[in-house]
């Protein structure tokens, strides 16, 4: 199923949603179940990326909360209209962020998962020290180091945490990272989990519809889940 197709398709593809959405949550406690976690309980962020609306209160009226847009924009054409029904709804921004946008993100987003460069910290200390509320903050890790992805490369993560909190005072949640598409995710994982254990950091933001259960064994907080619920995506 399209995304595109949500648009215009019959309600019983809508209703299927909600299954899919059940049954993810089953997995998702399976797995916490059989790595006995105790700390931390694993948050499936459901990415709705081209998604309409339509779709998005089939997962609302089954009762999940947390969700995830790539865009800024997009976000904004869409999220403040389901807000007025849904008080408690938690979005994040899991795509890059401009830093001609961040005002704009931080007074719709509830965390930013892709903080990944001194300008755009610095931006947010900004605001923040303006009085401004700022969203939960992630640091976007490019554990593959691959040259067209945002994210610090995994050498510079500390100092940049360092940065964050001790000059700018910024208040970091968590760490994210995207493994590249054709390398063994665990690697990946593992590395942002060590990352975040010498710095103090167990929220982990780290897999996707294909290899969210690895990620679990790997001490993942949030599972991002778009293709899974809602098929592959279009690239409008």
């Amino acid at each position: 199923m399209m995304a595109k197709d949500l648009q215009s398709g019959p309600s019983d593809l809508f209703e299927a949603l909600g299954e899919r959405l059940r049954s993810l949550q089953t997995e998702v406690g399976a797995v916490e179940s059989k790595l006995r976690l105790t700390q931390i309980q694993p948050i499936l962020v459901a990415v709705t990326k081209t998604v309409p609306q339509a779709a998005i209160r089939v997962l609302l009226e089954a009762g999940h909360r947390v969700f995830g847009e790539n865009r800024v924009q997009e976000a904004w054409e869409k999220w403040p209209p389901l807000r007025e029904d849904y008080r408690d709804i938690e979005l994040h921004l899991i795509g890059p962020l401009q830093t001609n946008k961040v005002k704009q993100a931080i007074s719709l987003f509830d965390a930013i998962e892709t903080l990944d460069r001194p300008k755009l910290a610095r931006v947010l200390a900004e605001e923040g020290a303006k009085g401004r509320r700022l969203p939960r903050l992630f640091i976007q890790v490019n554990t593959g180091e691959e040259a067209n992805k945002t994210g610090v490369f995994p050498a510079e993560a500390d100092s940049f945490l360092a940065l964050c909190r001790s000059e700018l005072g910024l208040t970091i949640e968590g760490l994210m990272c995207v493994p590249p598409v054709d390398e063994e995710p665990a690697l990946h994982f593992a590395l942002l989990q060590k990352i975040g254990r010498r710095n103090g950091l167990s929220c982990l933001s780290m897999g996707m519809s294909g290899d969210y259960e690895t990620a679990l064994t790997f001490g993942a907080s949030h599972v991002r889940i778009g293709t899974a619920l809602f098929g592959p995506r279009s690239e409008a």
